[in-house]
């Protein structure tokens, strides 16, 4: 896929299974946003297949079997949602959008909002809350839906520790429990490193999957980089 002469995803080759915790990783503009939208049927490439659960993205049948959070969720100005109400349109969509909720579905919404630490504001207005808050509102309303893959583009940048350690423990319950599937990028991997199945470093194609113990027991640190990832990157070919 590209925007203009060069390919901003070139020869991608990968797969997520379930129970799988993968992180992608690489330099600001390698792809990986791109390789998101197109993951989710936003962008066609010009070359090669996309399958999700067996069927090209734009004939999935069962959208509630998906889950997604943009790097900056985009909220009306004027919208009056509070956070339960946003949290509880995760759950609809999963079950569908005719009847009621009943108390399992009640629970869910719960468990999403404590997962992120917004248990004590369901009522406040979304968007009478900080950038950070409403980040997790966004990524509580993913976790509401119970998708069996779950993709997630700088989920926790702006999010306190506690709420990103909140956030790690529900996801690595979800996938050793539910099987689900997360494709995670960030540039903040510390949180989650323990926790992760493999690490696909991304500079328009592939230049690295593996395991996080293959990249620590070379030196590299999956910390917080504050300006981009580590200098590593720039080496690999």
């Amino acid at each position: 896929f590209s925007y203009g002469p060069e390919p901003v995803v070139d020869a991608v080759d990968l797969d997520v299974a379930a129970g799988e915790f993968v992180a992608l990783v690489g330099p600001n503009g390698s792809g990986k946003s791109t390789l998101l939208r197109i993951l989710l049927g936003l962008l066609r490439p010009a070359v090669g297949t996309v399958r999700l659960f067996g069927a090209s993205p734009e004939h999935l049948q069962d959208r509630g079997r998906l889950g997604y959070v943009p790097q900056r969720p985009a909220l009306a100005g004027d919208l009056p949602a509070t956070v339960e109400e946003v949290v509880t349109m995760g759950r609809l969509a999963a079950r569908g959008w005719r009847g009621r909720l009943g108390p399992s579905d009640r629970e869910e919404v719960e468990h999403a909002l404590e997962s992120v630490g917004l248990q004590g504001l369901p009522g406040a207005r979304v968007r009478e809350l900080s950038a950070g808050q409403q980040q997790r509102v966004f990524i509580a309303r993913a976790l509401a839906s119970r998708p069996e893959l779950l993709l997630l583009d700088e989920p926790v940048a702006g999010v306190d520790a506690e709420s990103q350690r909140r956030f790690r423990d529900s996801l690595a319950h979800w996938v050793h429990h539910d099987r689900a599937a997360v494709l995670l990028v960030s540039h903040e991997l510390g949180v989650v490193a323990e926790e992760l199945d493999r690490v696909v470093v991304l500079k328009h194609r592939v230049v690295f999957d593996g395991s996080p113990d293959e990249l620590m027991a070379a030196g590299v640190s999956l910390g917080v980089h504050r300006e981009d990832l580590p200098l590593w990157l720039e080496d690999l070919r």
